[in-house]
């Protein structure tokens, strides 16, 4: 198999050296010249927009999977903590390791991987692939990406989860691009079919369906999922063995720089770790107004949290949104204040224990999946609870 470059096509435009994983390309004489570092992933090939680049040799051959093992989990951090998700993801990773009869494996890439492995001594891991280096201190994609391609090239876990994070949304992409395997993200369930294979279902078509994929044709099975989707469990305590990868030093580069990091304002509290929340949307009428549902969320013990509508207005920041482009959130009260009920909000928060609505519209959507509703408006309606909470009416 080689790949070759037509000069005649090529124009130097350097979009094949950019879109590269792997600094397998340079621009010499204003033309692209493919060196020893491809791995014939052929993103190049889709990227140039001249037919300049192609892959001669390449056999049409059957697919044998019988190498590809074993549950995976991309252990995502956070300042030198593991992201709730992926012990949500180690949960049900476990579950689904044992209905297949494979072992249930992590991935650690971190500047100090020790107390990172140590938390995931609670949770069944049987094997957990380390890789130490100061670049993974600041989450850039680019290294991450690198050597979660390496790695998985070597190893062939059959299914490889991450967590649908920002960060998560951001990498796992450009790793399932370079396999040439799919990806299924922002999944709410996950399931082993009769057939062995990962059943991954996600909503689709603004929620109003619920789609349920499966990866025939290629590994490994690619799968990201939303934080809060399950309930991370500790269950099955054990020592881990402890993989060291040895990664490339070509590898351990970025072309990117993290310059600066700025948080919004409120960021510091995350709604998805509160058992209460007090959400208000635009039937709040004015950002004033959510003093409310600060006060009324401060003596139930919770936080506030809003729809899409209110964030987009800047009445409050982004880390409080809920919904299909926010946060998912399953705390045992949700109170809806002045919400209509979009199905892209109620994808975020639909599975709350108890979700009590207040809303104007005895019509309003939100009214079909609340627990309790309160036809009324909010600004007169939350008085009269805070009066109720503190025992003066």
């Amino acid at each position: 198999m080689e790949i070759i470059v037509s000069f005649d096509k090529c124009t130097g435009c350097r979009k094949c050296k950019n879109v590269c994983l792997y600094d397998a390309i340079e621009i010499v004489d204003n033309k692209a010249v493919i060196n020893d570092k491809c791995v014939f992933c052929g993103a190049c090939i889709y990227e140039c927009g001249f037919d300049a680049i192609e892959i001669t040799g390449a056999m049409e051959q059957e697919k044998n999977f019988s190498e590809y093992k074993d549950i995976w989990v991309f252990i995502e951090q956070k300042n030198g903590k593991v992201r709730e998700v992926s012990l949500e993801l180690l949960t049900q990773g476990k579950k689904l390791a044992n209905q297949c009869n494979q072992e249930l494996c992590s991935l650690v890439l971190s500047e100090d991987p020790t107390p990172l492995v140590d938390n995931l001594r609670s949770y069944g891991v049987h094997k957990c692939y380390v890789a130490q280096s100061g670049i993974f201190k600041e989450n850039l994609d680019e290294p991450y990406a690198k050597i979660i391609v390496q790695v998985i090239s070597r190893y062939k876990p059959s299914v490889f989860l991450a967590g649908a994070t920002a960060f998560g949304r951001s990498v796992i992409p450009k790793v399932a691009a370079a396999l040439g395997t799919g990806l299924t993200a922002d999944c709410t369930e996950l399931r082993i079919s009769n057939d062995g294979l990962l059943e991954q279902t996600r909503p689709t078509f603004g929620g109003n369906i619920m789609a349920t994929i499966i990866t025939r044709k290629s590994r490994p099975q690619m799968a990201t999922v939303r934080p809060r989707t399950y309930e991370a469990i500790p269950s099955d305590s054990r020592d881990p063995d402890i993989i060291n990868i040895g990664v490339k030093d070509d590898l351990l580069t970025s072309r990117i720089k993290l310059i600066q990091s700025i948080k919004h304002h409120g960021e510091g509290i995350n709604i998805e770790d509160y058992e209460v929340l007090v959400a208000g949307g635009r039937g709040i009428g004015c950002a004033e107004n959510f003093s409310l549902l600060h006060e009324l969320a401060k003596a139930l013990g919770g936080a506030v949290a809003a729809s899409r509508a209110v964030v987009d207005a800047g009445w409050v920041s982004y880390p409080h949104q809920v919904g299909q482009t926010g946060k998912t959130v399953k705390p045992k009260l949700y109170i809806a204040c002045g919400i209509s009920g979009a199905i892209q909000h109620l994808a975020g928060m639909q599975t709350s224990d108890t979700i009590i609505a207040i809303n104007k519209d005895h019509d309003a959507p939100i009214f079909k999946i609340a627990t309790y509703g309160i036809v009324g408006d909010v600004i007169d309606v939350i008085p009269r609870m805070l009066k109720k909470l503190k025992g003066s009416d």
